[in-house]
This record gives structure tokens, C-alpha cells and sequence, in this order.
């Protein structure tokens, strides 16, 4: 089994992969990465041989035009030509694409090749998520050539379901998400200041600003603290800076603090009395979301995307109006002055049906995989 990847570096895509295969998947895996000095996140992922080959792939092609595009565009097909010529490709009984960029180059090489191709769709298929350039490649390339599709929500897979051949086999598996049983809720709500957070990579579209704003509306003066655990990949180095000047410029500098990565997510999330998600377009799933239900965090939600797949409004969750200030503020001043209603919502969270371990979530997929070859008929 060959699994693509474009990049070590920590996202959501790159966790769930290392994740699953760290959980003991069922099958004999093999990374084939560009050329890199540092696996990254797949650092301690043991039992899986890694290699590299073709060219490194920098980020940014799904957005930027120009001489850049043209570029990227070679090092796609230098990239598919180095991975169709390796023998872990032409060995394997499957190839699966772990995200949108490997899937490009993953396809191209598929394309002339027997192999079963699979791709993992964890963004929308839509020149929003993917930037003009990464949608055309999708819909046009990736998607017609797949044998099969794993989607991390219903809306993720319903997005691709216009592209993808009838013959296609296409399934809904939630990311690995590293998810541990929650120790309970029985101090959230007693202690004191209240804890805030949000789990997400750095980047103007996660939300983190709309979340500092509603922060600071909602609590211009008291004890409650912020925190935005995530570093800032995919050249988004200068939108930490620009947080932490308006933070300063809203008052509220002395209560918010920037965690950077965070490897230990389990002791974060018990530490937060509220998790939001507040992504400014429709997010696939997050990660975020499933990890903070599991904890039994009082979670919201923006009311749009795969979320709202998950989040029950005042059942399990809460959800805001997307992009609204005033929801979102009004949203976290009710749960700072309920504390019955934070815990009635963190208990229901942690029993949310359908939340998977790391090796549950292998198993599925290994599933899958034997669907695809069937369908193959192999």
C-alpha cells in the first residue's frame, strides 16, 4: 500500500495520516514523500518504510499565478513521472492520495498505470477551498481517474460526487484524530479564570481573528483567557504578528496567549472550559471539532459545513451564525454566564455517537480499500 504525501509538515491532513498508521493500520504501508531533511510529523511514526523521491513541492500553487504557477505546474509532473517510475508504485495493490497536491501528481502518474487509485478529500472540491488552479486539476484530472474517494464528512464527499465515475467507490471515514476518552468534566465549571480555546493551524480562514474580536466584545474586563493553540504553516508566518497587534489594539493582550503547536492536545483540551471553531468558509470537518467533543469541552460551532455534522445545536454544542461578530459574542457571553449549560453540553459532547480511535478509524479504511480492490477485481 502506497501512500502519497506532499509535505511533512504539521497539518491536519499530515496528523491524520501519521496517526492512523501510528495506530497499527492493517496493511504493509509505504510513504513515498518529495525529498526532504525532516519527516515532520511522520517522525515517530514507527514500522512504515519512508522514502523520498521526485522534487519538493512548496506551498502556495493552489493561490498564486504567474511564473510561480508555471513552475509548480513542472514540478507536478516532474513529481508524477519520479513517483510512476518508483518501484513502490508499481508494486503496490493500491495507491492513496493523502491530500489535494499529492492527489495532482498522484493521478497523473495513476493515469496510465492499472493501479487502483485512491484519493482522501479533506477540503471541498470548490475554487474556494482549492484556489482556481487546484479545483481545475480536481475536477478535471484527479476525480475522473479515481477508483476510490474517503471523505471526512457527507458535504466533503456530496462536493466530489459530481466528478467521480460512476464506478467509483466513495465513502465517508472520519480523519484520525487522535481521540481519547475524556477524564470527565467534574471540574469544569468550578475553577476559575474561564478557559477559551481554539485547536487550528494559523491562517486568516481558520478564524482566529473573528474568535479574538468576539473575545474581546464579550469580555472587555474580567479574568477570562484565550488561547489559540496552532502554529502557522504554509506561509502564514505573518498572520501570528498581526493577531498579537490586535489583540494589543483591542485591550485584551494580557489574556490572550499564542501556544504555538502543541503536542500534548489531550491536556490541553482538558485545561479548556469552551473550544470554538469559527472557520470564516464552510470547514470540511476539523479536526479540531471531533477532538474537543471527545475531551467533553463545551464546543461551538459555526452553523455551516461538516461541523454541523457533528454538533447538535444545544444538544451536544452550540452553533453561530457564520462570520457573524455579534452571534459569536452573544454565543460565548451565554456560555461564560451558564456554567449548568457549559456542563450539560461537555458531558453530552464526550458520548457524541460516531467518534473513532486512531485504529478504528484503520479498520474502516482498511474496508475500503478491500471494496476498491473487489471492485477492481483483484
Amino acid at each position: 500500500m502506497a501512500h502519497l504525501e506532499h509535505t511533512t509538515v504539521a497539518g491536519g491532513a499530515e496528523f491524520a495520516l501519521s496517526r492512523m498508521l501510528e495506530a497499527g493500520a492493517p496493511w504493509n504501508p509505504l510513504l513515498l514523500l518529495p525529498p526532504t531533511a525532516d519527516l515532520g510529523v511522520f517522525e515517530a511514526v514507527q514500522g512504515v518504510t519512508i522514502r523520498g523521491v521526485g522534487v519538493v513541492q512548496p506551498a502556495g500553487a493552489s493561490t498564486r499565478g504567474g511564473t510561480f504557477l508555471l513552475a509548480a505546474t513542472a514540478r507536478l509532473l516532474v513529481q508524477a513521472a519520479a513517483v510512476r517510475m518508483h518501484r513502490g508504485f508499481r508494486q503496490s495493490d493500491i495507491v492513496d492520495a493523502n491530500t489535494a497536491r499529492a492527489a495532482a501528481y498522484g493521478a497523473l502518474a495513476a493515469w496510465t498505470s492499472r493501479t487502483p487509485f485512491v484519493v482522501h478529500l479533506r477540503d471541498m472540491v470548490d475554487a474556494e477551498a482549492l484556489g482556481a488552479f487546484g479545483f481545475t486539476l480536481m475536477s478535471r484530472v484527479v476525480l475522473p481517474r479515481a477508483d476510490g474517494v474517503i471523505a471526512d464528512t457527507v458535504k466533503t464527499l456530496a462536493s466530489a460526487e459530481p466528478y467521480l465515475r460512476d464506478d467509483a467507490v466513495a465513502e465517508v471515514i472520519v480523519s484520525a484524530s487522535g481521540l481519547r476518552a475524556s477524564r470527565g468534566p467534574s471540574t469544569r465549571g468550578e475553577r476559575s479564570p474561564l478557559r477559551i480555546g481554539m485547536l487550528a493551524r494559523l491562517d486568516p480562514w481558520k478564524g482566529q481573528e473573528l474568535l479574538l474580536r468576539a473575545f474581546a466584545a464579550a469580555f472587555p474586563h474580567g479574568d477570562e483567557r484565550l488561547e489559540l493553540a496552532g502554529s502557522a504553516p504554509f506561509g502564514h508566518e505573518g498572520f501570528r504578528h498581526d493577531l498579537g497587534r490586535l489583540a494589543t489594539d483591542l485591550g485584551v493582550a494580557d489574556r490572550v496567549e499564542f501556544l504555538g503547536h502543541v503536542a500534548d492536545i489531550h491536556s490541553l483540551l482538558e485545561s479548556w472550559d469552551i473550544a470554538v471553531q469559527a472557520s470564516t468558509r464552510p470547514e470540511p470537518l476539523g479536526q479540531n471539532v471531533v477532538q474537543a467533543l471527545a475531551a467533553g469541552c463545551a464546543v461551538v460551532v459555526a452553523d455551516e459545513g461538516g461541523p454541523t455534522e457533528w454538533v447538535t445545536d444545544d444538544v451536544n454544542g452550540l452553533r453561530f451564525a457564520p462570520r457573524d461578530l455579534a452571534s459569536l459574542t452573544t454565543t460565548l457571553r451565554r456560555l461564560a454566564d451558564d456554567r449548568v449549560l457549559r456542563r450539560r453540553l461537555g458531558e453530552t459532547a464526550a458520548s457524541t455517537p460516531g467518534l473513532l480511535t486512531d485504529a478504528q478509524v484503520a479498520e474502516q479504511t482498511a474496508g475500503f480499500y478491500r471494496r476498491v480492490l473487489r471492485g477492481r477485481g483483484r
